[in-house]
């Protein structure tokens, strides 16, 4: 005998539609984790979906040989702006292994490690911009943070210096914020309000998302180079199994692709400097640390692998703040009749979506001691190589886990080091307290932040 799948009470046609927000639909998960636990589900205009938090139902659902990710919901919607790209391509779709197949090369471990110089000095940039700021001057943490990064991505895969970390913000920045956010609520509503009240935005920030990729191709054919980047794999490369190559649509397809997925690591490191200054005693920890390492040095590549400190307050920051805060899974579609989950505790159709709620997973009590705590320690060591494989799924799973996750990682290692460094900052309300917002992805909501050259 199976366990049912708690569900909140709803109403008649509409389901559980009023237990979600749609302007911020994973704090309402959050709450749905907080009372019903490690699993639950929901009805929204007929359509059922389940959600999991734990860790250990993380770990079955992520098993390749009885689920997949789903590609549904607001997935579908951003195909409106990168059509079937590494991100929305359908499970039964050949573009996206041709695709992977000539771009993963660019994302691995090595290949990502040529692009530290350019992440650094972008990031040096944005400390420069901050250390002349007047005293009394403040900044919307998540805000720079996705001006620079941006800047690095835009930088370091399609050649092209934005120059946007001062003057007016670069537009690709909103379009994102809108279509991402659009493409989360359009699910929500009925067909015919999506086309009457919300169609033309929509395709107003998808042609501005668009129209960046454009330029960055633009730029690259009236500035010729022998950089063999992303954009020259995209415009060049061939898969080496079909001899097929990406045409101009796919281009600007995976050119889009690229910052809208690169979009958590700003979640990452701001919802990092919300914590460390709620734990000053990380920051002195994680600056000796710099300090020993890399002292007055130029700050290397090499560096990176000796500051275990620095990488225990990425992990533990990417297990509070779920910047990427979950990823949809359904059963592989041979699966007969129901599937039962949790060690037999559970069950569900055949054709089941459900959603890994990484808010809810990455406090696990089973496996999280003082969840809400912010501990890097717990991530560094032994102590991290012992917690769980479903513990760690940040970056989402198996074949379709995040394409730039070692960039990513990189970015986060770089920009933190860098910040610690050089700066000192200082919550402008004390008593500020995280709220969080996003789409696909979740940010810090008004935390600003005074910003100085550090103190020595």
């Amino acid at each position: 005998m199976t366990t049912p799948i708690p569900q909140p009470p709803g109403v008649p046609l509409l389901g559980n539609i009023s237990d979600v927000d749609p302007s911020n639909t994973w704090v309402s998960l959050q709450k749905l984790w907080e009372k019903y636990g490690e699993i639950f589900k929901i009805t929204v205009l007929g359509q059922q979906i389940v959600f999991v938090g734990s860790v250990a139902l993380c770990e079955e659902l992520c098993d390749e040989k009885r689920f997949r990710k789903y590609v549904g919901g607001p997935i579908v919607e951003i195909r409106n702006a990168v059509h079937a790209s590494l991100f929305t391509a359908f499970a039964d779709e050949p573009i996206w292994a041709v695709h992977h197949r000539i771009l993963a090369p660019l994302l691995t471990p090595t290949t990502v490690a040529d692009h530290f110089l350019q992440i650094r000095d972008c990031a040096a940039e944005l400390t420069t911009k901050w250390r002349d700021l007047p005293g009394d001057a403040f900044v919307s943490a998540v805000g720079e943070l996705n001006r620079l990064d941006l800047e690095t991505t835009t930088l370091c895969f399609y050649g092209r210096k934005l120059n946007n970390l001062t003057g007016a913000e670069h537009p690709m920045i909103k379009a994102m914020d809108g279509a991402t956010g659009e493409a989360m609520k359009r699910p929500t509503r009925p067909k015919l309000v999506n086309w009457l009240l919300h169609r033309s935005k929509f395709q107003r920030d998808c042609k501005t998302m668009r129209q960046y990729a454009a330029e960055c191709v633009e730029y690259r054919k009236a500035h010729p180079t022998d950089r063999k980047d992303m954009l020259h794999a995209m415009l060049n490369g061939k898969d080496p199994e079909t001899g097929k190559s990406l045409n101009e649509q796919q281009v600007i397809d995976e050119i889009v692709t690229m910052p809208i997925g690169s979009s958590t690591a700003p979640c990452v490191i701001s919802s990092a400097i919300y914590y460390l200054l709620q734990n000053p005693s990380c920051i002195a920890k994680a600056r000796d640390e710099i300090d020993s390492i890399i002292g007055e040095d130029d700050f290397t590549h090499a560096h990176l692998d000796h500051l275990p400190y620095c990488a225990g307050i990425v992990r533990e920051t990417l297990r509070l703040s779920a910047a990427a805060p979950g990823f949809n899974i359904e059963p592989l579609p041979e699966t007969k009749g129901p599937v039962v989950i949790g060690g037999g505790k559970y069950q569900v159709p055949a054709k089941q979506t459900m959603i890994i709620v990484l808010h809810g997973v990455n406090r696990d009590p089973a496996v999280f001691e003082e969840p809400e705590a912010f501990k890097p320690e717990r991530m560094v060591g032994d102590a991290f190589e012992k917690l769980p494989a479903g513990a760690k799924k940040w970056f989402g799973n198996g074949k379709r886990v995040c394409f730039g996750r070692h960039y990513a990682w990189m970015w986060n290692m770089i920009t933190l080091a860098m910040l610690l460094k050089n700066v000192d900052f200082e919550m402008v309300d004390p008593g500020y307290r995280l709220k969080q917002d996003g789409w696909f992805n979740l940010r810090p909501v008004g935390f600003d932040v005074k910003v100085r050259a550090r103190g020595m």
